[in-house]
Formats: C-alpha cells, structure tokens, sequence
C-alpha cells in the first residue's frame, strides 16, 4: 500500500520454535497526528532464542516525508517514549540488525532473559522547517535470552549524566548488567575509557553482584583521571568484564562496550602533604610537610634527594587519602597525577622517584590539569650560614643578625618583634644571590621563596619575644611565642 511505512520482522523463526501470535501481543498505538504511518506487523513467535541471532530483523517505512536526512529508530520500555533508546540509525527507508544484536539492546534497555515485556518502536526524521517527524508507535510483547557475555543495562548508550558537585557523597548513577549464574564466584571489574579508546581502567569492582554505584565524587574523579575536561559532557565508554576460575580454568568475557556522556565539575581543592625518604621529613606521616596552596596551585620549595621516593598524602597520616602518578603498577587508588616532568617516574606501586641531582627544587601541583613538575629552584643548595635582616635591625645587611644552626637547613634566632615588622633571611651579611623570605608576595604564609620569588615577612608581635624558625632545606618558616 503506498505511502504506508511497514514495519517488517523477517527471517525471524526458527521452525523448532514456531509458536502462534495472539493479535494483542502486536498492537499498532497510534502516536497523535504521526507524520507517517506503521504497517501492521506478524510473528510466528515473540519468544527469542540464541539460535536465531544471525537472523534478521528488520524495519521499513515509505518515503513519504521525502527527507535527505538521517532517520533515528527509537526503542522504548515504555508507551510515553519517556527514556527512549536509540536503536539506530540511517538515511534509507529500511534498516536491518540481527536478532542478536536486537537481543542485546532489549537487555541494555533493561529488559530480563526469560521475561515477556512490551517494547515501543518508532522513526524519528528532522523536518525542514527544523521540527522533527515522527512516525506512529508500534508495539508488541517480546522475550530476550540470556548471552553468554555480560550485558550492560545501566547506563544506556546515549545517557548524558552531569555530576553533582554540591553532593559528592550522593550516588550519580548505578552501573548495572546481566549476566548468567556461573556456579562459582564472578568477579566484575567496570572499565572506562575517552570515546574510541583502548585504553581502559578500572572504576570498580564487584563478586557476584550484578551493579556498582558510583557516587558524584567516584565518577568525577575516575573522569578526571582519563584527562576529561571539567564542565563539559563528554563522550566516555564503559564495558564489564566477568572473570571466573574452575577445575576448567579461567574463563574471562567483556560485555560489549556502551557509549554514554559525562560532564565532570571541578572538585574542591584539596590539601597535599609530602612525605618520602628523598624529601626533608622522610617517611614520617605524622610530620608530613603541607604544601602552599592557592586555589589550584600547590607548591613549595623543598629539598629532593636523587633517587629519592616520595609521595602525597590527603591528610598527616597513611590513610585514608594518598596521592602518586597515573600510571601502569601503581595502586588503581592512588592515581592522580595524569602529567609529570621527566625527572619523576613511578616507583613500585605506591610511589614516585626524583632522578634528577640532590639539591633544592620547587614542586608545583595544577590541581585542575592534575599536572606535577619538579622545577630547580634558584639557589639549589643549601647555604652555610643564615643570617636575619629587617627593619628588626635597621635593614643593614651588612650587620645582618646571625642566626643558630639547630639542624640540617634549620636555624633559629629569638628576639623581640615590634608591630607592623618586616624581615628576610640571607645567607651572607651582604645583599646578595643568597636570600629567602615569605613566597611571591609579602606576607606571614609560612612558606619560603628564594631570591625573584620572593618579598618581605610581615609580622606585628606587640614587641613581644618570639623564636624565629627559618627551615631552608623544608622551605618553610615559623614565628613562634616565647
């Protein structure tokens, strides 16, 4: 009949499992005023099997809209079209899967092995005028089988998921899948990837159980990690990999892969303290030495040791937060650092090596790139002596105030502190290349800057005493009461 779109399921019986239709398991719904029409539509069975999946299903329609563009087949569990599923797309009036891959998309939508359930289809087209045609609904009963690979029901291909930024602890989304009862235990591990790229990793893992909920700050940070703009949706892909052990041996299968979009946000900055053997506090976690931080930007100037392993903590103890290179070997937890200069490198599964000489070097974390570089600093060794100069002694560098060695790269001097008081510390009772005080800009930070990084320390102490600490080889300073 022209101008009529038929909607055909051919090549879909096997004989052994011929079974008759009811007419109500194939019911045409009409879709309000449809810019083109469904053929009315048979099947000698609504029940798949396995044997069927090289057959053919197939759709066609009239060419009564006379468009040039794409038309997009929609699948839904549901009459209202309310989370609909692309099942595919083309520019002819006909479009044709195997009963196995119409099989994995009923379970990718959600539908259960064994379980008859209705399924919506419809073709969608853009008009000219920028509308969008739509066919009518036709609809019938249908029951999938189980596959012999895991099958991702949640999230389904197309799915565009924002985090939440203000609910980090709330769950963003449950993966989900289908998969056979083994008899033995399964062990699940849900790999992501950038759209198109081999490279997965893990995201999580589960035995026997068929989901895993991953909270806004789990998927943000797992975005992150593959190097994906914050606030923009991005296309990433997921798939499941089962693996189980037997008297047969290993068995391992990957579901297929599903296409969603993410949108990631920008996570609080965070602290980081440094702990190692190739740092100045060693690996000593209750002492673990905090970075300056200015919003994305942690840094600090600090002595590394060649050779030397380090790594971030979140907080002055081991656990629960650590921090180390996104790279092969290391602990899938600790993975942060998605760039790094080439004098580090990952160092056994938990931390990173300095191959660069012993000596005094800026360490600066961009939060929001997740990038590390470890840059020398100005002056790269440590000086002989300190000295103490400022308005604390009429700003003579020449009778600069020598100060007491009480360790490696540590000196102390105590004295009174007027208010409204500015010092540094140079390693000579000259003005000179030798010379340290509060980092970039004036002020009480606590942290050093060395000679073109650096201006005055900032204190108003009452004309009090106080213990002047400054630590060169941690790069820090103190000002403590007496």
């Amino acid at each position: 009949m022209k101008n009529i779109l038929k909607f055909l399921l051919v090549s879909l019986l096997i004989p052994m499992f011929l079974t008759s239709c009811r007419n109500d398991d194939f019911a045409i719904t009409g879709s309000p005023e449809p810019s083109f029409k469904l053929y009315d539509t048979s099947l000698g069975s609504n029940v798949l099997y396995p044997t069927m999946e090289n057959n053919t299903f197939r759709l066609v329609w009239d060419e009564s809209v006379g468009s040039t563009q794409n038309y997009t087949i929609m699948m839904s569990a549901t009459e209202d079209f309310k989370t609909p599923v692309t099942f595919g797309t083309t520019k002819d009036h006909t479009f044709a899967v195997t009963v196995g891959e119409l099989n994995n998309a009923l379970l990718q939508a959600g539908f259960s092995p064994y379980e008859a359930k209705q399924v919506y289809f419809r073709v969608e087209v853009p008009a000219t005028d920028g509308s969008k045609l739509v066919s009518n609904t036709v609809s019938f009963n249908i029951t999938p089988y189980p596959v012999d690979k895991p099958v991702i029901t949640n999230p389904t291909a197309g799915l565009n998921l924002v985090l939440d930024a203000a609910n980090p602890l709330a769950t963003a989304t449950t993966v989900t899948w289908v998969d056979y009862m083994y008899g033995v235990n399964a062990d699940y591990n849900v790999e992501i990837a950038p759209k198109g790229s081999s490279d997965f990793v893990s995201a999580g893992t589960t035995q026997n159980v068929q989901e895993l909920v991953w909270t806004n700050f789990d998927l943000n940070d797992a975005v992150l990690k593959l190097g994906l703009p914050v606030g923009v949706a991005s296309e990433m892909d997921i798939r499941v990999t089962a693996t189980t052990v037997s008297a047969g041996g290993t068995i391992t299968k990957t579901s297929d892969v599903v296409t969603f979009k993410v949108t990631p946000y920008q996570p609080a900055y965070v602290p980081f303290y440094l702990v190692g053997g190739g740092t100045a506090v060693g690996w000593d976690a209750p002492h673990a030495q905090l970075l300056n931080q200015n919003n994305e930007i942690s840094e600090i100037y600090t002595y590394l040791e060649n050779n030397g392993e380090f790594r971030f903590l979140g907080q002055m103890d081991w656990n629960p937060i650590n921090y180390s290179l996104n790279a092969s070997g290391i602990n899938d937890s600790y993975k942060y650092f998605a760039t790094w200069s080439a004098n580090l490198e990952p160092s056994g599964s938990e931390n990173i090596k300095f191959t660069g000489n012993s000596g005094l070097y800026k360490i600066t974390i961009d939060q929001n790139s997740r990038d590390i570089t470890v840059t020398p600093s100005a002056i790269p060794a440590l000086p002989t002596n300190i000295y103490l100069v400022g308005s604390l002694q009429g700003w003579d560098a020449a009778t600069a105030i020598p100060m007491e060695q009480v360790g490696d790269g540590i000196y102390e001097y105590t004295i009174a502190i007027p208010d409204n008081s500015e010092f540094k510390f140079i390693g000579q009772q000259a003005w000179g290349d030798l010379e340290w005080a509060n980092i970039h800009t004036g002020g009480n930070s606590g942290f050093l800057g060395p000679k073109g990084d650096n201006d005055n320390i900032k204190y108003s102490g009452g004309n009090a005493m106080y213990k002047i600490t400054a630590n060169i080889k941690l790069g820090t300073y103190k000002v403590t009461p007496q």
